[in-house]
């Protein structure tokens, strides 16, 4: 990006910040305009303060409640507490970075105050499942305090993608089903080739499709990659996980033991995943695509 690029990204994030003094209309345009940034030239990296502010805007956290979360932390454990610890003690545990920043006392206490505040909204249960571990800790490592992080968390999971977090964990498995789906239509040799072999997305792609390809490192890559899902819409993950896949494909193709390739994905490159993600958007159908963005979000919606 180059200081003229720069300073227009730092002028129009100035512009978004001031909500109080432009309309909702305004807000959006300008929003719009900040993803098409995103997509491209990424968040600069350079300016380490930039990447928390993008976040929150898109997520639209405005104001943060500290008595609120403090008064969810000092109930201490909640009763979904024995399975989240046993989560943190493996949460990108290789990740020197992350355990230097964050570690597992920070996550073990957001995501118990995220149960409590789930059984206090709800229907007195509890709400922790299988990947919510994962998911939280992005949001640890990049927003400066645990208050902004515990907020953006929170946003995240219960505006974007709430059937994924469902106990029977229902977006996830409509994710993997369209992950299916859409490799057939972009992609109907390495499909047909996987299929062969009894491979489908259930099998090899289940844990990049619950964590939103977090589980894959390195996290410099997976917070690259978050951006851009966190200004489009983590449905598109369905299409950046096709597209890890098609990164590898030659070599899919050439081997009768596919799933020794799909059993550990390579290590993340953002920027190609992106740009063959939204390439891939062209030649998925009107009411498939429908079926994608909807599938993170709508009980209602069948297919």
């Amino acid at each position: 990006m180059s200081s003229k690029e720069r300073k227009k990204y730092n002028e129009l994030l100035a512009s978004v910040k001031q909500t109080e003094r432009i309309s909702d209309i305004e807000i959006e345009e300008k929003l719009k305009k900040l993803r098409r940034l995103i997509v491209l030239y990424g968040i600069p990296t350079s300016e380490p303060n930039l990447r928390p502010v993008v976040w929150k805007l898109l997520l639209k956290v405005h104001s943060l409640d500290s008595h609120q979360y403090l008064r969810l932390v000092s109930r201490g454990r909640s009763s979904v507490a024995d399975k989240i610890r046993n989560d943190a003690s493996r949460t990108l545990k290789s990740d020197g970075d992350f355990q230097a920043v964050v570690g597992e006392h920070k996550l073990i206490r957001l995501l118990d105050a995220f149960a409590w505040q789930t059984e206090e909204r709800g229907d007195g249960e509890s709400l922790y499942v299988q990947g919510m571990n994962v998911l939280a800790a992005p949001f640890l490592y990049v927003q400066p305090t645990e208050l902004e992080a515990f907020n953006c968390f929170a946003r995240f999971i219960e505006l974007t993608c709430p059937l994924y977090v469902l106990p029977t964990l229902e977006g996830v498995h409509r994710g993997l089903r369209l992950v299916d789906k859409c490799l057939q239509i972009v992609d109907n040799k390495l499909y047909t080739h996987l299929r062969r072999h009894n491979l489908t997305a259930e099998i090899y792609a289940f844990p990049s499709v619950l964590t939103l390809s977090a589980c894959t490192p390195p996290l410099d890559q997976v917070l690259c990659l978050w951006d851009f899902l966190l200004a489009f819409g983590p449905h598109m993950n369905v299409l950046c996980v096709i597209a890890q896949v098609l990164l590898m494909r030659d070599d899919l193709l050439a081997t009768t033991s596919p799933m020794k390739l799909l059993r550990t994905f390579p290590p993340l490159d953002a920027q190609p995943i992106i740009s063959i993600a939204v390439t891939l958007v062209r030649d998925i159908p009107e009411d498939v695509y429908d079926d994608l963005v909807r599938h993170c979000f709508d009980p209602r919606h069948e297919y």
